[in-house]
């Protein structure tokens, strides 16, 4: 009998070093997570906080120099995508009202068979804008670099940025914060599954944000000064 017991104690001895170990492991993830949703939530806090008092109406938007389209996914044939027509309506509609002089679209050029700028330009071109009102930056390879090129090398102070509703607040915030003074329209219809997919991304989008500009990061490619915007707002 005095040997079961023993045997049982020896049992009970070897398991408390296991059960802490999973008890210290439990409670790291536990404040891990923690951690997690609170520094995601700051994040989410500072960008609209950022962005607070310069979301506009289409009809409400103040005017400004430049119109600043932030590009998003091209179709296989060379036409944007739903999302990015949006943007490109609410571009023409500000030009031809009067409330921007001239479009600066930024997106990704990756290769000679995917260009987002250039697809934006024949978009606007064919519905009336000036083809010398609109400037292409090729290297907008995402929100912050778009915002980032915008000041440092189009030298662009002040703007109206357009893009999705959903992600105005980061955009507008993005640019203020690195020298654009900037208000912004969205667009808010929804296009099915892929805006709740798209807006349930941001949460992640303004951690980056926030680390981007936090670590003051140079955009992917900066590239020299270039003029095509105030060449194009001299020209009247």
């Amino acid at each position: 009998m005095r040997g079961l017991f023993a045997r049982v104690r020896a049992w009970r001895t070897s398991r408390r070093p296991t059960v802490r170990r999973i008890r210290r492991a439990l409670v790291a993830v536990v404040a891990g997570a923690a951690l997690l949703v609170a520094g995601t939530a700051a994040c989410v806090v500072w960008v609209r906080v950022g962005a607070e008092g310069h979301l506009f109406a289409e009809a409400d938007v103040p005017e400004a120099p430049v119109a600043l389209v932030l590009g998003t996914k091209v179709e296989a044939d060379g036409t944007p995508s739903p999302f990015l027509a949006g943007r490109l309506e609410i571009a023409q509609r500000l030009y031809a009202a009067g409330k921007v002089r001239v479009i600066l679209v930024s997106g990704d050029h990756m290769n000679y068979d995917y260009d987002e700028p250039d697809a934006m330009r024949r978009w606007l071109v064919d519905r009336g804008v000036p083809a010398e009102k609109v400037v292409l930056d090729h290297a907008g390879f995402d929100t912050y670099d778009s915002c980032a090129r915008a000041r440092r090398v189009f030298g662009v102070e002040r703007a109206t940025v357009v893009t999705q509703s959903f992600h105005l607040p980061r955009a507008v915030a993005l640019c203020r914060h690195l020298g654009v003074a900037a208000n912004g329209v969205g667009d808010a219809r929804r296009y099915a599954d892929r805006w709740r997919i798209s807006a349930t991304r941001e949460y992640g989008a303004c951690v980056k944000a926030a680390v981007d500009v936090f670590s003051g990061r140079d955009p992917v490619h900066l590239g020299r000064r270039e003029t095509g915007v105030d060449d194009a707002l001299r020209a009247g």
